[in-house]
């Protein structure tokens, strides 16, 4: 039987409930919401007259909760009104809709003995077939079952979601004694296609997966830490992005989460785990009970192991705890050697080499705690799992790591990780060597562009499930590589389609990545179907090199700037008057001129998580490389639905002026950088490549021709520019603006206007590329502009003047 997920109930609304709720908002699915009915009204009921029995009392609490959920940042929702797709209930009053859907998750409090009795009332409304499942994180899922219905327990399982429920893509799906496999077969795939999660089943052990690893993980470092005599910020330096890990590492991520979260997970561990064989790390250090003692459990009390302060001055400033004193002190400066070694480094895989044999405190630390790591996992199989491809995908997708502890291991090499795990007094599990006797020396290998692991019961490597719907470049680059240059690699991707891949640091937009793409135009012309721009790294691209802008602007190298920007505008409209289709594949940042291009291929194929926007405003200038042009363009088009013009373009030059930024690629849709009927989003950015890959095919097969370059552009002229001009000197004389943004706002007015026409004119696009060109350097002979540029290369920030 064929399943349809049309609506889901949720029960339990707090932080965890909300947030699931609003994923699956997220992806269209209609949700109801219920939690408790409150006992007692609040002070603000009393005042107002109201009774228990009134339905907005009743609800309150869920109401409540999905009201917090939706002002927290970052957004649990795509798009705001995404929401209107969760209609909320109470317990008592409207359990008996769920009757009415395909799945009902449970989210309540991490208390046995309620989850049974909310079980035991849901069993007597749910309509048999109706899945059923829990977003536990510890309990065992056999013991929630019991007692249960026979079709309750065949449709019953775990389905843990990381929090945040939107950008953590962990899903883990843990079976019950009597759970259908055909129940974990559907779950699996829909969490992977339609939740853009990374699925992951487990065993019903303690912790699962994803929880057992990190939390030992964290608890390694939390005894380590005392014995090295570390402090709290040399840890978060060297367990933080030079590793792959986000930017939080370890200490602040905890403050996140919260203390108490991650010993409730700990004390559980240890409890339920006396014959793990590193069970002494689960006990807490002195330093950690102090802590959940004095309720410095991180943001959610004010203090964790980062204090926030105001001074006399009234000025904030970050503490950090001392742990020997257990006092608060300033921030101390984290510097080590090692690190230094790294920086030409740019991928993370490429460091592990050069930071295990760091000959300083570093090089020591990361020994010592990737010997202790490398053993713990070893020992999971098959405790928590059989396949050890699984750990890698949970730690990446549950604690955001860039690579898992078997991907490190391989970058390090098996022998020097078991030189490490031999330095801790420790031993791996005999399987390894059971491993490197038969010849392999390691746990993952590439063939013919699929990613294979070492199967332990087979002794050989395995091919990793579910890689048929993904491209993973990675994997392809060598074997399929057509082109190379020092900013872009481009690779067959199959079937006619070629894929231009940036290379460059930030995948920022210079020279070389120019000429790749039209290299790759050039290649698809002749030899292939359609082309695709797109790319696997953290960020699709933070814009120009403006470096590069930078230096030409300060040694008045005007004429080259001149024909740096034509290149930039050429390469933009070659994007869209090739005879081939073009397909943009924007994921994370995409910013300034990674818009630009996003904005002149002939499809977008985003991913959900997509922060796109022109952002040029921030350094001075205007966007040149045919940004501009193209929300004047895009304005022009929507005149014919519109009558009111002026007010038309001033949404389109309001997007560039105040330099927006959508939160998601559905936002983007918003600010007139998405279209509606032509871009297409994905929630799982893993199939990002292939999607785009199959629409650009789509596009070739139909029969794709050539468009005709735009002579009908409508520009309203003095009408507009006029508007702009008093709308700026409004807000100058109002001080919400300074001379300069006045001086930038100004010239992107007269860009939009088409100049200061007579009457409105129909123009071509290369005219308003002329009057982008001339405005961007008109811009960056000004001194208050290469301040900004250079403030931002030190920062990475804006400057405001």
């Amino acid at each position: 039987m064929k399943r349809h997920i049309n609506k889901v109930a949720v029960i339990g609304s707090g932080i965890m409930g909300s947030g699931i709720a609003c994923h699956f908002a997220n992806i269209g699915v209609e949700v109801l919401l219920l939690d408790i009915v409150p006992r007692e009204l609040n002070d603000k009921e009393k005042a107002s007259g109201l009774t228990l029995q009134d339905k907005v009392v009743r609800n309150r609490i869920v109401n409540d909760s999905l009201a917090a959920a939706l002002k927290s940042k970052p957004s649990p929702i795509y798009h705001k009104k995404f929401a209107d797709r969760i209609t909320t209930g109470n317990l008592e009053d409207d359990i008996s809709k769920v009757a009415n859907v395909d799945w009902i998750i449970e989210v309540v409090v991490e208390r046995l003995d309620i989850k049974k009795q909310v079980f035991e009332n849901l069993d007597k409304h749910r309509t048999p077939g109706t899945l059923i499942t829990s977003n536990t994180s510890g309990i065992p899922i056999r013991f929630m079952s019991e007692g249960r219905s026979d079709d309750f327990q065949k449709h019953f399982c775990g389905t843990h979601f990381f929090n945040p429920a939107r950008y953590l893509k962990l899903f883990e799906i843990i079976p019950g004694p009597k759970t259908s496999p055909e129940v974990l077969e559907f779950l699996n795939g829909y969490g992977e296609q339609y939740l853009g999660k990374t699925s992951v089943v487990a065993k019903d052990t303690p912790a699962f997966i994803g929880n057992r690893i990190g939390i030992f993980s964290i608890q390694s470092l939390f005894h380590a830490v005392k014995e090295m005599g570390m402090t709290v910020e040399e840890v978060d330096k060297l367990t933080g992005p030079v590793i792959g890990r986000p930017k939080s590492a370890t200490f602040r991520t905890v403050d996140v989460v919260g203390l108490d979260t991650l010993v409730h997970v700990a004390n559980g561990i240890s409890e339920n785990c006396k014959d793990d064989e590193r069970h002494e790390l689960f006990q807490l250090p002195d330093f950690i009970k102090t802590m959940m003692d004095n309720k410095w459990l991180g943001s959610k009390t004010g203090q964790g192991f980062y204090k926030k302060v105001k001074g006399d001055d009234g000025k904030s400033e970050i503490l950090t705890l001392d742990l020997d004193t257990m006092d608060y002190r300033s921030k101390k400066s984290a510097k080590f050697a090692t690190l230094e070694l790294t920086k030409t480094i740019d991928k993370v895989i490429d460091r592990f080499p050069v930071l295990v044999n760091g000959k300083d405190k570093a090089g020591e630390f990361y020994r010592k705690s990737f010997g202790a790591l490398f053993a713990y996992v070893t020992h999971r199989i098959p405790e928590i799992t059989d396949e050890l491809y699984k750990i890698d995908d949970a730690m990446k997708a549950g604690f955001g790591w860039e690579h898992g502890p078997f991907q490190i291991w391989d970058a390090i090499g098996l022998d020097k990780g078991l030189e490490f795990i031999k330095a801790e007094g420790l031993e791996a599990a005999p399987w390894v060597s059971e491993m490197k006797e038969s010849g392999i020396n390691s746990f993952y290998t590439v063939k013919e562009g699929n990613t294979y692991f070492y199967d332990i019961p087979k002794k050989a490597m395995e091919k990793v499930p579910g890689q048929d719907a993904f491209i993973i470049l990675d994997n392809i680059r060598k074997t399929k590589e057509v082109f190379k240059n020092s900013g872009v690699v481009i690779e067959d991707l199959g079937d006619g389609i070629l894929n231009c891949e940036f290379q460059s640091k930030m995948n920022t937009i210079g020279g070389d990545v120019l000429a790749g793409l039209n290299k790759a135009v050039d290649l698809a012309e002749k030899d292939f179907a359609g082309l695709v721009v797109g790319n696997q790294a953290a960020n699709f691209s933070v814009g120009a090199n403006i470096g590069m802008i930078f230096m030409m602007a300060v040694e008045q190298e005007y004429d080259e700037l001149n024909m740096a920007i034509k290149m930039f505008q050429d390469t933009m409209m070659r994007m869209r008057y090739s005879s081939i289709p073009t397909v943009s594949a924007p994921h994370g940042m995409c910013l300034g001129g990674g818009c630009e291009l996003s904005l002149h291929a002939d499809k977008v194929v985003a991913a959900a998580e997509t922060y796109i926007g022109l952002v040029e405003f921030g350094v001075g200038v205007i966007p040149g490389g045919g940004g501009s042009k193209e929300m004047a363009l895009r304005a022009s088009d929507t005149f014919r639905k519109n009558d009111v013009e002026l007010n038309v373009l001033q949404e389109y030059f309001l997007t560039i002026g105040m330099a927006k930024v959508s939160t998601s690629a559905y936002e983007a849709f918003d600010l007139g950088i998405l279209q509606k009927g032509k871009d297409v989003v994905v929630v799982n950015k893993d199939r990002q490549i292939a999607t785009a890959k199959a629409h650009a095919k789509l596009m070739a097969d139909a029969g794709y021709t050539k468009p005709v370059k735009r002579k009908d552009v409508k520009v309203l002229g003095k009408q507009a520019l006029g508007m702009f001009l008093v709308g700026t000197d409004s807000m100058e004389a109002g001080h919400y603006i300074s001379e300069h943004d006045k001086k930038i706002a100004d010239k992107l007015a007269y860009v939009m206007a088409g100049g200061d026409l007579s009457e409105a004119t129909l123009v071509s696009e290369q005219y308003l590329l002329d009057l982008e060109r001339e405005a961007f350097l008109s811009l960056c002979t000004e001194k208050k502009t290469l301040e900004r540029i250079q403030h931002m290369l030190k920062t990475g920030k804006p400057l405001r003047n």
